[in-house]
C-alpha cells in the first residue's frame, strides 16, 4: 500500500512540475518548495541537498530520515534504497560528489563501504550496505554549517581572520 501512495505522489509531483512552464508570470517566491509541500525529490539529488546527486534508482525512505534546521546549522540523515551493486553505487557517488565540488576525504570498505566528503561549510558522510538479496542501503549523514558560510561563528558574530 504504501508503494501505491509514492507511486501517486510521483505522479502528482511530475503532473505539477509540467504545469510549471504555464505559471512563469507568477511571483516565484510565493510558490511551495518540495520540502514545503513535503513531496520526496523527483530527480536524482539527495532530499534538500542540491549539491549531493544520486541515482534515480535510489528511493528515498522518509519515515527513517530526519533533519535539523537552526539559524546556524541544518543537517539531517537521510535513508535511500535501491536496486543497485554497491560497488557501482560507490563509484557513481564518487564520480557525482567530485563533479559538484566535493573532496573525498577518506573511504573505509569493511561488510559495509563508508565514504566521507567535505565541502567549506559541509561534510557528508555516506554509508553503503549492499542489500545482496535485498535493496541496496544508502544512508547520508550531512552536516551544514551556516555561520562559516557566512563568515560568523556560532553565535553570529564575524570571525576574525
Amino acid at each position: 500500500m504504501n508503494s501505491y501512495f509514492r507511486k501517486i505522489s510521483v505522479v502528482m509531483v511530475m503532473f505539477c512540475l509540467a504545469l510549471l512552464p504555464l505559471t512563469g508570470c507568477l511571483n516565484k517566491s510565493s510558490a511551495p518548495t518540495p520540502e514545503q509541500v513535503g513531496l520526496p525529490p523527483v530527480s536524482g539529488f539527495a532530499e534538500d541537498l542540491n549539491d549531493i546527486e544520486l541515482p534515480v534508482e535510489m528511493e528515498w525512505e522518509r519515515d527513517s530520515s530526519m533533519t535539523i534546521k537552526t539559524e546556524s546549522f541544518n543537517g539531517g540523515i537521510w535513508h535511500y534504497a535501491g536496486r543497485v551493486e554497491a560497488l557501482s553505487l560507490k563509484d557513481y557517488i564518487i564520480s557525482a560528489m567530485h563533479n559538484n565540488k566535493w573532496k573525498l576525504v577518506g573511504e573505509s570498505t569493511s561488510r559495509d563501504i563508508l565514504l566521507a566528503f567535505v565541502k567549506p561549510n559541509k561534510t557528508c558522510m555516506m554509508v553503503i550496505t549492499d542489500g545482496k538479496f535485498e535493496k541496496t542501503k544508502l544512508t547520508l549523514y550531512v552536516t551544514i554549517d551556516r555561520t562559516a558560510a557566512a563568515g560568523l561563528n556560532p553565535f553570529g558574530e564575524a570571525v576574525a581572520e
